[in-house]
């Protein structure tokens, strides 16, 4: 019987080891036919979890094997999933074509909508400038309105205001405000897609310090056009990048 369990042990071993053995590093290139940047593609095993970006050129290496899945996301690019096949292996480099979201983008506007929209039903004038609250404001301070009076200044006057307001520093609050109103709506974007237990038990985030590295990863620019994207894969990867970086930062501080 303990001779049965022995090669029982040393088979499932010889498996395991054999397995790790078939695990390779695949080189590749994304291509498309698009001058489109080919550098920051997220590269994802789906099977091992392991991620990479690509480099300039769209060149990228990852440890894969036979049999795994490969998800390719960009936020240019509809995002491609790729099984791996011995052919996958052959050749010094895996080539895989991605297709840019643009294209599809205008095809599914001409085909579906055709000219339907708010201009040509007459909701919005043709031409006309949609602005969010803050933006409605720093247009309206900076503004300067030429209008006809019936004062001593015959032919019109100049409002002073967008000078006042320039001097008097209110024109940059107001940019400011614009730019804490887009941080806002990250921050709802980044909440509705991961909770508090995702940055606790998964990036390992002290329940104290959530509410700080949600405001320190939307400070980051290129994490704000992923997590715009609203690609969760994309967004999960760079969001473990960061939670390492700011956890470096709290622990610096204790």
């Amino acid at each position: 019987m303990a001779r049965v369990v022995v090669f029982l042990f040393f088979l499932v071993a010889t498996n395991g080891i054999a397995q790790e053995v078939k695990l390779a590093l695949l080189k590749g290139k994304v291509n498309a036919d698009v001058s489109e940047e080919l550098e920051g593609i997220y590269i994802i095993n789906l099977k091992t979890e392991k991620a990479v970006i690509s480099e300039k050129g769209g060149y990228f290496s990852i440890p894969a094997s036979v049999g795994d899945t490969l998800l390719f996301s960009a936020v240019q690019f509809k995002g491609l999933k790729v099984a791996l096949t011995p052919k996958s292996f052959e050749n010094d480099l895996f080539f895989v074509s991605m297709q840019p979201i643009m294209n599809q983008l205008r095809e599914v506007v001409i085909r579906r909508y055709n000219a339907i929209n708010a201009v040509a039903l007459g909701i919005i004038p043709k031409g006309q400038k949609t602005y969010s609250p803050a933006e409605r404001k720093l247009k309206t301070a900076n503004s300067l309105d030429a209008t006809a009076s019936a004062g001593p200044m015959a032919g019109g006057s100049i409002s002073a205001d967008p000078l006042f307001n320039f001097f008097s520093g209110r024109t940059a609050m107001l940019k400011k405000e614009i730019e804490v109103e887009k941080k806002e709506s990250y921050l709802v974007l980044l909440e509705k897609m991961f909770d508090a237990n995702h940055f606790v038990n998964k990036l390992k985030i002290p329940l104290a310090y959530v509410k700080g590295f949600e405001y320190f990863a939307v400070e980051n620019p290129k994490f704000t056009i992923i997590l715009n994207s609203k690609n969760k894969t994309a967004t999960e990867f760079l969001l473990g990048e960061l939670a390492t970086k700011y956890n470096e930062m709290i622990a610096g501080e204790k």
